[in-house]
C-alpha cells in the first residue's frame, strides 16, 4: 500500500470528520464484499480507486465513500492518507483522468470571455461569445437537438441524492432513458404511468414492479424507446458524415433527471467529480464519432438542468464546463453568438435565452414538475451565492424576474443586428409566450425560433396551419418555429410506432433537425432516429424583415 502525505486534506476513519461514513466503510470492507449485491453496490470501485472491490482495503473503500458513496449517503468527509493506488485524495483511477481546463487561441493576457470563467455563474449573462467564421462555398449546415441527456446510472450521486439507476439494467456506463408518463394527445387521459412504464425498461424484469409485464398501453417499442439517445446520436453521426455541420444548437435538458447531481456552489474555476462523470458518460462518450468531433454545441439550460423539481442542483457546473471543453459553449444562461460566412456573403446572429420560468411555479403546485417545489427542494435550499434563487419562497418570483431580464435583453439586441438572419434558441416549446414571439418576429425581424421541452419533433411551418394534426393556436404570426425535444434522454410523448400516430403532436418522436443555411434561405429538415427525413420546410430570406417593415408602418400610422 502506497502512502500519501498526511495533512488536513486526508485522514483515517477515526477522524471525527469521517463519523458519517465510519460504520458503512467498515461494513463494506468486510461483510459488504460478501453481500449478493456487492457488484452493484461497488460498481464504481475500480474507476475511482483503481482496485476491484473484491481486493479493496478499508482505505480504498473510504476513498470510494468519499467520492461517491453507494446509496448516496454516509459520505466521508476526508479521503484516506494511504491507499492502494495513490493519489488517494482524487476520485480518478483506472485511466479515468480528471478533465483539465482547455487552452483557447487568443487568450494571452486578459483575453475575452472564452479565456476564463466568470467569478460566479451569472457573470457573463448577456455577453457575446467570440465571433465564429466559416469559409468556403460548400453547403453550410447546422444541427439542432434537445432533451437528449439520459440517466448516468453508473455514478452514485452524493449528498443523499438517490441513484440514477432506476430499473434493472440501468446501472451501467453510458446513458439510460428515463421513462416518463405517456398521455393521450389531449393530455387528459393517462395511458401509462411512470411506475407502470418502468417494467418495460427492466432487463431482467423487475420483481418489485406493480405490474409483472410491460403493458401494451404504454406503446413501448423495444430497441427504440430503451435506446433512444444512442439511436439519435448514431443518426446524427451518420448524417454529419454526409453533410459536415458547422455547429449544433442545443435547446437544453442536457441531463435527466435533475441536471448535474450536486449542490450549486462549486467554484467556477473547478469541475466537480460529479459533473465530470456525467459529462463523460452522457455527452463526451456518446457524441464522439469522427464526424461530430470538434463540433461546437451552442447550449442553453432546460428546466431539468436547473434541477427539474428543485433549483439547487449544479446548473452552475454546466456553465463552468464551457472552460473545460473544446466544444461545449454555455457561458451564461443567456448569451449571444455571431456567425460569419464570408465566402458566401451572409451572417447569423443567434440569441440563446432562458425561458424556464414556465416551470417555476408556486411551491405547492405540481411538485414533480416544478423547479420551486416545496416538496422536493431541501430545507434551506439557496443558490444566491452563485446568482440564483435564495429560497423556495422567492424561487418563482426570481425566475419570473430573470425571464423578464432575458426578454428585455433580446429586445435590446435585435434592433442592433446587422446579420442576414436572426435566430432565438430556448428550451420551452413553440407556443409559450406566443404574443411576445410574434412581437419579436413582426416588429424586430426575428426569423426562426428553435425550442425543445416537449419530447418529440414538431416543425411548425406557418404554411401548414391547416394540416389535420395542427391546431389554430400554432399561429405565431408568420414565425417559423420547431420543437426538437426528441433527443432521447427521456421517453417520447407518444409511442414511436409509426403505425400508431393517434397521439402524436408532430411528425416524429425521437430525432433532431438539420438546417441548410445560405444567404437566400434556411432549408429545415426533421430527421428521424433512423436517419430518414420526416418533414421539410423552407424559410426565405427577408420574410421577417417584411413583417417588421409592415408592423413599423402600421405603428407609425396609428401614432400619426
Amino acid at each position: 500500500v502506497a502512502s500519501a502525505a498526511k495533512s488536513s486534506t486526508c485522514g483515517g476513519l477515526a477522524d471525527p470528520r469521517n463519523d458519517a461514513c465510519r460504520t458503512a466503510v467498515s461494513w463494506a470492507a468486510d461483510g459488504g464484499k460478501k453481500d449478493p449485491k456487492a457488484a452493484d453496490y461497488f460498481i464504481e470501485m475500480k474507476s475511482v480507486t483503481g482496485i476491484d472491490w473484491e481486493d479493496g482495503t478499508e482505505a480504498d473503500f473510504q476513498r470510494l465513500y468519499f467520492c461517491g458513496p453507494p446509496g448516496g449517503k454516509s459520505q466521508c468527509g476526508l479521503p484516506p492518507c494511504n491507499c492502494s493506488v495513490p493519489p488517494c485524495g482524487t476520485c480518478y483511477a483506472d485511466g479515468f483522468k480528471p478533465t483539465k481546463p482547455v487552452s483557447r487561441p487568443g487568450c494571452k493576457g486578459e483575453g475575452g470571455i472564452h479565456c476564463k470563467p466568470p467569478a460566479e455563474a451569472m457573470g457573463y449573462k448577456g455577453l457575446a461569445w467570440p465571433n465564429m467564421n466559416f469559409s468556403g462555398t460548400k453547403e453550410m449546415h447546422i444541427f439542432a437537438i434537445g432533451d437528449w441527456g439520459g440517466l448516468d446510472g453508473s455514478h452514485q450521486p452524493t449528498g443523499g441524492r438517490t441513484s440514477l439507476s432506476i430499473y434493472n439494467g440501468g446501472k451501467k456506463k453510458g446513458p439510460s432513458v428515463f421513462p416518463r408518463d405517456r398521455k393521450d394527445r389531449s393530455t387528459t387521459v393517462l395511458l401509462c404511468h411512470h411506475f407502470t412504464f418502468l417494467q418495460c425498461y427492466c432487463d431482467p424484469p423487475c420483481p418489485t414492479a406493480i405490474n409483472k409485464e410491460c403493458k401494451p398501453g404504454c406503446g413501448f417499442v423495444k430497441g427504440v424507446d430503451d435506446k433512444a439517445q444512442l439511436l439519435v446520436a448514431k443518426a446524427m453521426e451518420a448524417r454529419a458524415a454526409k453533410v459536415d455541420p458547422e455547429y449544433i444548437l442545443n435547446v437544453g435538458d442536457n441531463f435527466y433527471w435533475g441536471g448535474i447531481e450536486k449542490d450549486c456552489g462549486t467554484p467556477m474555476s473547478e469541475l466537480s467529480f460529479q459533473a465530470d462523470h456525467q459529462f463523460r458518460q452522457i455527452f463526451e462518450n456518446v457524441y464522439n464519432g469522427p464526424a461530430l468531433k470538434g463540433k461546437l454545441w451552442l447550449s442553453v439550460l432546460g428546466n431539468h438542468d436547473w434541477g427539474g423539481r428543485v433549483f439547487n442542483n449544479a446548473w452552475d457546473q454546466q456553465i463552468a464546463y464551457t472552460w473545460y471543453s473544446e466544444r461545449w459553449i454555455l457561458p451564461a444562461p443567456y448569451w449571444s453568438q455571431h456567425v460569419d460566412y464570408p465566402d458566401q456573403d451572409f451572417s447569423v446572429d443567434i440569441y440563446m435565452i432562458d425561458s424556464n420560468a414556465v416551470d417555476a411555479m408556486d411551491p405547492g403546485v405540481q411538485p414533480n414538475h416544478n423547479i420551486c417545489s416545496s416538496q422536493f427542494n431541501p430545507p434551506g435550499a439557496d443558490c444566491s451565492a452563485v446568482g440564483g434563487p435564495s429560497s423556495v419562497g422567492s424561487c418563482k418570483s426570481w425566475f419570473q424576474s430573470f425571464f423578464a431580464e432575458n426578454k428585455a435583453w433580446v429586445e435590446s439586441q435585435l434592433p442592433k443586428s446587422k446579420a442576414d438572419w436572426q435566430i432565438v434558441v430556448t428550451h420551452m416549446p413553440c407556443g409559450h409566450e406566443k404574443s411576445w414571439y410574434k412581437k419579436l418576429h413582426q416588429q424586430f425581424g426575428l426569423d426562426l425560433l428553435v425550442t425543445g421541452h416537449r419530447h418529440d419533433q414538431e416543425l411548425w411551418d406557418p404554411k401548414d396551419l391547416k394540416d389535420p394534426y395542427q391546431e389554430k393556436d400554432r399561429d405565431l404570426g408568420g414565425l417559423m418555429c420547431f420543437i426538437t425535444g426528441g433527443g432521447g434522454g427521456i421517453s417520447s410523448e407518444a409511442t414511436p410506432n409509426p403505425a400508431d400516430k393517434h397521439d402524436w403532436y408532430g411528425e416524429g418522436q425521437y430525432g433532431f433537425y438539420d438546417l441548410t443555411i445560405s444567404k437566400e434561405q434556411i432549408f429545415i429538415q426533421s430527421i428521424n432516429y433512423d436517419g430518414t427525413v420526416l418533414k421539410e420546410a423552407t424559410l426565405r430570406a427577408g420574410s421577417a424583415k417584411l413583417q417588421a417593415d409592415v408592423s413599423e408602418e402600421t405603428t407609425t400610422t396609428v401614432e400619426g
